[in-house]
């Protein structure tokens, strides 16, 4: 697996999400960030076309973000994993969803869903 990275910090987007009545509402704010492990044969080539393109996948991030309705955080995570590796260049993602807020004497509050290609493929087949 490459160990090469690219990522996108603290995405503030907004979004429904949560269990509570006026979270189903009312839209608030999420952090997003995103590490992709890819190899970067564009580091030879200098050539776009041989590397995951971060404006897509934070293009796609933000539609998927700011269209969704999930109650989870967990979940929201998970589908943005799923959309990162959908680049076939992208073998793995790491993907941190936070809530700005959510608890009281806290900064935020947040999950971190960790995939590889493969274990997206395994989880298809069961």
């Amino acid at each position: 697996m490459a160990n090469d990275q690219i990522h996108i910090k603290d995405l503030l987007l907004r979004a429904i999400i949560g269990i509570n009545e006026e979270e189903r509402h009312n839209k608030q704010d999420v952090v997003v960030n995103i590490t992709l492990y890819t190899d970067h044969t564009a580091a030879a080539s200098d050539d776009i076309a041989d590397t995951v393109n971060y404006k897509t996948i934070a293009k796609q991030t933000i539609k998927l973000v700011e269209e969704s309705q999930f109650y989870l955080v967990e979940k929201l995570a998970l589908e943005i994993t799923e959309l990162c590796l959908a680049d076939p260049r992208v073998e793995r993602a790491v993907v941190t969803v936070e809530k700005p807020g959510a608890l009281r004497f806290a900064r935020s509050v947040g999950v971190t869903v960790d995939r590889t290609r493969a274990d997206m493929t395994s989880a298809e087949k069961h």
